[in-house]
C-alpha cells in the first residue's frame, strides 16, 4: 500500500504555468518518487495518512516544499512551533547551548534548568511554584498521574470524552477521543464524563440554553456509582483541541475544581496547546473577562513551552510535591532535566515577555474570530466558530438545522487549501462533523492571517462546488 497516491507526486495548482520539460524538473520527480517508495518501504504509519508533501525548510509561518512552494502553516507544526519555524532566537541559542552544555546525567543539574523552573513559576499564581522538566505532554501528563496517584493513595482518573492527554500508558488510559481499540485494558479505574459541547448540548434549560450544570452533576453522579472508593484525580484541557475545539464554559472549571474537592481528588489541568500565550492571556486557566481564575493541583505544559522542541513542565504547589517526595515519588528519565531544551524553554519566555505576547495575540485572536465568522455569513457549511485566541476551530455541517458531520468535505477542504498553499488540521469525531483546528504561529502577521482566510474561503468554495454541487 502506497504512503501517497502517485497523482499526489505532481506539482501543485498553481497559479502560474507549468515550467517546461528539465533535467531539473526530472531530477526533482525522480528524487520524490524515491522518497515515497523508501517512507513507503520504511516508515512505520503512526496515524492518518502523511501529507503528501516533502518539506525542505521552514521559516517564520511558512514551510518550503521539494519543488519549492511555500505553504502557509496553519498548525504551527503539532501545534508546538508558537514563535514560528526558525525563530532566529530560538536557532541562536540551540547553536550557543549545544556547543557548551547539552545533555546531562539526570541526577546532575544545571543552571538553564533552575532558571526556567524558578521563571515558569514566576508566570504563575501561588500555590504553584515546584516544576519538573520534561519533554513532551504525553510524559508530562504521565507523571502528573503518578505523582497525583502516589499523593492521594488512590488510583481512578477521571477525564473528559474527546480528551487527548498522549499515547503512553497512564496517558492513553485517560484518553478518549481515539486510539482505544485494539489494545487490551487501560489502567483500571479510569472513568470518563461527557463533555460540555455548547454547540451539540446533551441537556438545555427550560429556555433552550445550554445546561453544562445539569450535566457535570448527572456526570459526577455516575463517577460516584461506578468508583470504588478511590478517585484520585480529574485531568482536563481548558480547550479539547483534538475533542474539536471545545472550550470548556465559563464557569464550568470552577464547578469541576469544587466536584474534585469535595471528593479528595486533585485537578490535573492539561495545557499542552493552550498555554503560554497561546489564548491571549498566559495560561488558559486565567479565564476569560469577568471568569474566575481556577488555578489547579498540578499543571502540565508541554508543546508551546519548546516552541517546537521537545520540553514539557509538571508544575505544582510545594505541599503537594513534598508529599509526593516523602512518599518516595519516581520518575526518572533519560531526558528529565535536559540543560539544551531548558536553554530554549528560557529563550521562549524572553521572547514572549519582550513581544507582550499575550496582548498581541489577543489582537490576532479578535482578527482572526472575525474573519472566521465572516467566512461562516458566507459559506453555509461552516456550523460553527469557536475557540480562544490563536487556537480556533471551525465546524463543518451538511445542514445547519440537523448539524449532519460532513467528514468527507472536511476532508476535501484540507486537500484543496494544501493545493492552494495553506496547511490545515481537520480532527474528525463521531457524532460531529469536520472540524478544523487552526493555531497559527503566535508571530504571524495581520497579512498572513488574512492569506490564510483568504485561501481557506477558495478551499471552502472549490470543496463545496465539487461535493454538493
Amino acid at each position: 500500500m502506497a504512503v501517497v497516491p502517485s497523482s499526489a507526486l505532481a506539482p501543485s495548482t498553481s497559479a502560474d504555468p507549468p515550467a517546461a520539460p528539465s533535467t531539473v524538473t526530472s531530477t526533482v520527480t525522480s528524487d520524490a518518487a524515491t522518497f515515497w517508495a523508501d517512507a513507503d518501504r520504511h516508515l512505520v504509519r503512526y496515524g492518518g495518512p502523511f501529507t503528501p508533501e516533502i518539506v525542505e525548510s521552514a521559516a517564520g509561518s511558512f514551510v518550503t516544499t521539494a519543488d519549492g512552494r511555500r505553504v502557509l502553516d496553519f498548525t504551527s507544526g503539532q501545534m508546538s512551533a508558537i514563535l514560528g519555524h526558525s525563530h532566529p532566537a530560538i536557532v541562536e541559542t540551540v547553536r550557543n547551548q549545544i556547543g557548551t552544555l547539552d545533555h546531562l546525567f539526570s541526577g546532575m543539574l544545571s543552571r538553564p534548568v533552575v532558571d526556567l523552573a524558578r521563571r515558569l513559576a514566576g508566570t504563575l499564581p501561588d500555590p504553584l511554584e515546584k516544576v519538573l522538566l520534561l519533554t513532551t505532554g504525553a510524559e508530562s501528563n504521565e507523571a502528573a498521574i503518578r505523582m497525583a496517584k502516589l499523593v492521594t493513595g488512590r488510583h481512578e482518573v477521571v477525564s473528559l470524552a474527546g480528551s487527548w492527554h498522549g499515547m503512553t500508558h497512564a496517558a492513553a488510559a485517560a484518553t478518549y477521543s481515539a486510539g482505544r481499540r485494539g489494545y487490551g485494558p487501560t489502567a483500571p479505574g479510569n472513568l470518563v464524563i461527557p463533555v460540555p459541547n455548547a454547540y451539540r448540548p446533551d441537556h438545555l434549560t427550560p429556555d433552550g440554553a445550554h445546561d453544562w450544570r445539569r450535566q457535570l452533576d448527572l456526570a459526577f453522579d455516575l463517577v460516584d456509582v461506578q468508583s470504588t472508593g478511590s478517585l484520585a484525580a480529574c485531568i482536563v484541557e481548558p480547550i479539547l483541541s483534538s475533542g474539536g475545539i471545545v472550550e470548556l464554559p465559563p464557569g464550568y472549571l470552577a464547578a469541576l475544581r469544587d466536584k474534585c474537592h469535595e471528593r479528595g481528588m486533585l485537578l490535573i489541568l492539561d495545557e499542552a496547546q493552550t498555554a503560554l500565550c497561546r489564548t491571549g492571556s498566559w495560561y488558559a486557566f486565567e479565564g476569560r473577562d469577568g471568569e474566575e481564575p481556577v488555578v489547579p493541583d498540578i499543571l502540565t505544559i508541554s508543546k508551546t513551552l519548546g516552541a517546537g522542541l521537545p520540553l514539557a513542565a509538571v508544575i505544582t504547589s510545594a505541599e503537594i510535591e513534598e508529599r509526593a517526595h516523602e512518599r518516595g515519588f519516581l520518575f526518572f528519565t533519560t531526558h528529565v532535566s535536559d540543560p539544551l531544551v531548558a536553554a530554549v524553554g528560557n529563550t521562549v519566555l524572553d521572547v514572549l515577555e519582550a513581544e507582550q505576547m499575550d496582548a498581541r495575540v489577543r489582537v490576532l485572536g479578535d482578527r482572526l474570530r472575525a474573519g472566521l465568522l465572516d467566512l461562516q455569513d458566507r459559506h453555509a457549511t461552516i456550523g460553527d466558530v469557536r475557540g480562544r485566541g490563536l487556537l480556533q476551530g471551525i465546524e463543518l455541517v451538511l445542514d445547519r438545522e440537523t448539524k449532519d458531520g460532513a467528514d468527507a468535505l472536511g476532508a476535501l477542504v484540507t486537500r484543496r487549501a494544501l493545493d492552494l498553499g495553506l496547511h490545515m488540521n481537520v480532527v474528525q469525531l463521531r457524532g460531529m462533523g469536520g472540524v478544523f483546528r487552526i493555531a497559527p504561529p503566535l508571530t504571524v502577521s495581520e497579512e498572513e492571517l488574512d492569506l490564510g482566510l483568504d485561501l481557506l474561503d477558495r478551499a471552502l468554495g472549490e470543496a463545496e462546488r465539487e461535493l454538493l454541487g
